[in-house]
């Protein structure tokens, strides 16, 4: 008889402990991820790498694209007609902030006259001229014998493009991404430079 007392009451037990589980199995199971996440040191550096990575790569898109914004400029042109920055947006633009009075610029101007010459038909071609004055600016096309297309900015630029240095280069993309800067003279007609314009303009 006594027997089948203790059996029955660790029978009784059984099923007292089978409910309370089922009863407090989410909490049971919430309990055991938040052990695991608090003593597995590299899962819990995994999951908080994924959080960071979403905001590096924002950030990365955005230091590395330019915003509808920047390309709110109005251009008057020098030896070709007015027109706005933002008219380009979905080509590929070869955009170029230079001076007359800036020696580099001018040393570097006849590799953009060629490749102006050769690619102007695949991608847009925009020299902004800096600090300058129109007549200087025309007398410098002119007697050069410059054909590639010359501006000057009647809007302020954005600290984004406003260049630091010059000559300053952007080769842009159909999404406004930058896809090449350069702030430093470049020949521009060598092959190199010939193949990147070909390679992004296809």
């Amino acid at each position: 008889m006594a027997g089948d007392a203790e059996g029955k009451l660790g029978h009784a037990q059984i099923i007292f402990d089978m409910t309370f589980l089922k009863k407090n199995l989410v909490y049971v199971i919430l309990l055991a991820v938040v052990l695991v996440f608090a003593l597995v040191k590299p899962l819990r550096e995994f999951v908080s790498d994924q959080f960071g990575m979403t905001a590096t790569v924002d950030k990365v898109v955005a230091e590395s694209s330019f915003a509808d914004e920047d390309f709110d400029v109005d251009l008057k042109g020098m030896n070709v007609p007015d027109a706005k920055l933002s008219d380009y947006k979905g080509q590929i633009v070869f955009l170029n902030f230079w001076g007359t009075w800036c020696a580099p610029c001018r040393t570097e101007w006849p590799s953009i006259e060629a490749l102006y010459k050769s690619k102007n038909q695949k991608v847009k071609f925009i020299l902004i001229a800096m600090q300058d004055k129109e007549e200087a600016v025309k007398k410098f096309l002119e007697e050069n014998k410059y054909t590639a297309p010359v501006y000057i900015a009647q809007s302020p630029l954005t600290p984004k493009m406003l260049p630091d240095v010059f000559p300053t280069t952007y080769v842009i993309g159909r999404n406004l991404q930058i896809l090449k800067k350069e702030d430093s003279t470049l020949d521009w007609n060598s092959a190199d430079s010939q193949a990147f314009i070909d390679s992004v303009s296809k």
